[in-house]
C-alpha cells in the first residue's frame, strides 16, 4: 500500500513537473514582474494585480479591487508555443495609449467595454489575447502595464477631457472635400457631414444590410479646421485588428469593442471612435482603415 501511495505522489510531482516545464512560468514572472499563480489542473499560469493605484466609487461606494478592478494575464502551452488571454483594467485617458502598445507588441485587442454604471473616475475593460513565443508574449504584456504605470506616474488622477481646443457649435464642415476622400456623397445636416457604408449579413437566415444596422460610418462637426469624427465600424474577425491599427496610427482613439447581434452570419463586430482635428485629415484616417480592411473600394466614385 505504501508503494502505491509513493508511487501516486511520484506520478503527481512527474505531470506538475511537465506542466511547469512545458510553460517556463519563471520567465512569465521574470518578463511581467508579477508573481504568477499556477493552475495544474487546467495548465494555466496566471499573473494578476489590483487597479488601487486610483481609488473608484461606484454609485458613491468605494470600490474594493477585489470587487472586480483586477487586471490579469493568462498563458498556456508550451514555451515556443503558447497563447495568452487577459482583461486589462484601464481609466479613460490610458486607453488609447495602451492600445497602442498591444497593437504594436503583437497582440490582439478583441473587446473595451464598461462594467458598472456611475463609476468616479469612468473604469474600462480591455480585452487581449496573443500567440506564439511566451518570452515575446509576456514582454509584449510587460509593455501594456508599463505603459498604464507610465499614464499614471505623469498624472495620478485620470484626465476627464482629452484635453484638445474646444469646438465650435455651429457646424460649417465642407461636404466637397470629404466627399472626395470618400468616393461618396455624404448626408449634411445643419452643417454636419455623415457617411455610412453598408455590408450584406444574415441573422436566422434573412438578409440584413445597411440600414438594420450593419454598416460603418463616420460624422464630421465643427469646423473644417476643427473637427470631431465619432463613428462605428462593423468588420469580421479578421479585419478587427487591421482596422484597429490603422485608426490608432491615423490619431483616432477607439471607444468601445463589442457586438450588436447574435447569431449572424458572417460574425460582425462593433468598434466605435472619436477623433480631433482638421476635417480632412481626419477624414483621411478613417479612409486608410476602411480600405485596410476592405471596407471601401480605392476607386469608389461619386453617385
Amino acid at each position: 500500500m505504501k508503494q502505491i501511495v509513493t508511487a501516486g505522489l511520484i506520478f503527481t510531482a512527474f505531470i506538475t513537473a511537465s506542466v511547469a516545464a512545458g510553460l517556463n512560468t519563471a520567465r512569465i514572472d521574470e518578463l511581467t514582474g508579477l508573481k504568477g499563480k499556477m493552475n495544474e489542473k487546467e495548465g494555466v499560469y496566471k499573473v494578476t494585480f489590483p487597479r488601487d493605484d486610483v481609488k473608484v466609487v461606484v454609485d458613491g461606494w468605494p470600490m474594493p479591487p477585489f470587487m472586480g478592478l483586477g487586471t490579469w494575464a493568462a498563458f498556456k502551452g508550451e514555451s515556443d508555443k503558447a497563447i495568452v488571454m487577459g482583461d486589462t483594467v484601464l481609466f479613460e485617458d490610458e486607453v488609447n495609449p495602451v492600445m497602442s502598445v498591444a497593437l504594436d507588441n503583437g497582440l490582439s485587442v478583441t473587446a473595451l467595454h464598461n462594467h458598472f454604471f456611475f463609476d468616479h473616475p469612468k473604469v474600462y475593460f480591455m480585452h487581449i489575447e496573443g500567440r506564439g513565443e511566451v518570452d515575446k508574449l509576456a514582454t509584449a504584456v510587460r509593455k501594456v502595464y508599463d505603459k498604464i504605470k507610465e499614464a499614471r506616474t505623469a498624472n495620478p488622477q485620470p484626465k476627464d477631457s482629452f484635453g484638445s481646443s474646444p469646438l465650435q457649435q455651429k457646424g460649417s464642415i465642407s461636404a466637397a472635400p470629404l466627399n472626395e476622400i470618400f468616393g461618396m456623397s455624404g448626408e449634411v445636416n445643419n452643417g454636419m457631414v455623415k457617411f455610412t457604408i453598408g455590408r450584406p449579413a444574415k441573422m436566422h437566415g434573412i438578409e440584413v444590410a445597411k440600414d438594420m444596422g450593419v454598416n460603418t460610418w463616420a460624422a464630421f462637426a465643427g469646423t473644417d479646421e476643427n473637427a470631431v469624427v465619432d463613428g462605428d465600424f462593423a468588420v469580421t474577425e479578421d479585419e478587427l485588428q487591421p482596422c484597429l491599427k490603422a485608426l490608432r496610427v491615423g490619431g483616432i482613439c477607439i471607444v468601445g469593442i463589442h457586438s450588436h447581434m447574435t447569431h449572424e452570419e458572417p460574425r460582425v463586430l462593433f468598434f466605435h471612435y472619436w477623433g480631433k482635428g482638421a476635417a480632412k485629415d481626419l477624414a483621411q484616417a478613417i479612409k486608410g482603415a476602411l480600405l485596410v480592411g476592405g471596407l471601401l473600394q480605392v476607386s469608389s466614385p461619386l453617385p
